[in-house]
């Protein structure tokens, strides 16, 4: 990946952001600061790393994605729409009477959307069945899914952990967003579930821990994710990121969790990301 692209990236991921204060601040609910941090993954996979296409969205032989931490579908919904899925004028109708856009995916209303999720600890399970489904029908398919580390609480995940592991997918691609907090607090008082790698190494995963809010590390992760086809073991990406990314007031701050912006902080919001938006545009003008 080029200086270039990476800035393209950066620039994909904060119209991403963007998005996703729009939509919650319209909808008067949602949960930003999850959808803040997931914003670089959800970048880099729907514009470097899946196999999908807008204009046919149920493509039998497309890579699969499955948002398993479902409440965080304002970023989903604001990456499918830059990628073409739908509008992006469509984000502000999110959790509206009568929307397509409700608040956690819905896979028969909302183009791109590979599995209804909202019950933390379920979509891992379904990203598992799909990548063993693929795997049966010898089918070049990679899943994707991306887990809150607080939702690693589920026991339900480390079920599907064993399952992976024994069933050898390696064409399954396990994404902690370990950001540090959930609702009740940060990770490590709740219910500590760290450390992760080592668990998943002792699960039996191909374990790698990157920065998940930087787009040359996310990267050389997928890389290493993709070298591992044919060794018969799952991967896991431990991606640790800034909850709240990208505002300085919901950063490392819990309340943001599931709390939108109201007036004055939606506009303090969008200035600071359209700031930043114009530093990395003249950066890449720079460059070329």
């Amino acid at each position: 990946m080029t200086k270039q692209e990476a800035l393209q990236l950066r620039m994909t991921a904060l119209r991403v952001r963007m998005g996703v204060i729009e939509a919650t601040h319209s909808a008067k609910s949602g949960h930003p600061g999850g959808s803040l941090s997931a914003a670089d993954v959800l970048t880099y996979l729907y514009f470097r790393e899946l196999r999908v296409d807008p204009m046919a969205p149920q493509d039998p032989d497309r890579d699969r994605f499955v948002l398993s931490k479902g409440h965080a579908a304002p970023a989903l919904y604001a990456t499918l729409a830059e990628r073409g899925f739908f509008p992006v004028d469509d984000l502000v109708s999110l959790r509206q009477l009568g929307s397509y856009l409700q608040g956690h995916p819905n896979m028969h209303t909302v183009p791109g959307v590979d599995m209804s999720t909202g019950s933390l600890g379920q979509g891992v399970s379904a990203a598992c069945g799909m990548a063993l489904a693929a795997k049966l029908q010898s089918k070049d398919v990679n899943v994707y899914t991306l887990l809150g580390e607080g939702e690693v609480d589920e026991g339900e995940c480390w079920e599907a952990f064993l399952f992976a592991a024994h069933r050898k997918l390696d064409n399954l691609c396990v994404m902690i967003d370990a950001n540090g907090l959930q609702i009740d607090g940060p990770n490590s008082q709740v219910l500590n579930v760290q450390p992760l790698d080592k668990k998943m190494d002792a699960f039996g995963f191909n374990t790698i821990v990157c920065n998940g809010n930087s787009m040359t590390e996310l990267e050389q992760a997928f890389t290493l994710f993709d070298h591992a086809h044919g060794s018969g073991k799952p991967t896991c990406l431990v991606l640790h990121t800034t909850k709240g990314k990208g505002v300085s007031f919901m950063e490392n701050a819990v309340e943001w969790h599931g709390r939108a912006a109201g007036d004055e902080d939606f506009e303090l919001a969008m200035r600071e990301l359209g700031a930043e938006y114009e530093n990395l545009s003249q950066e890449v003008q720079r460059s070329e």
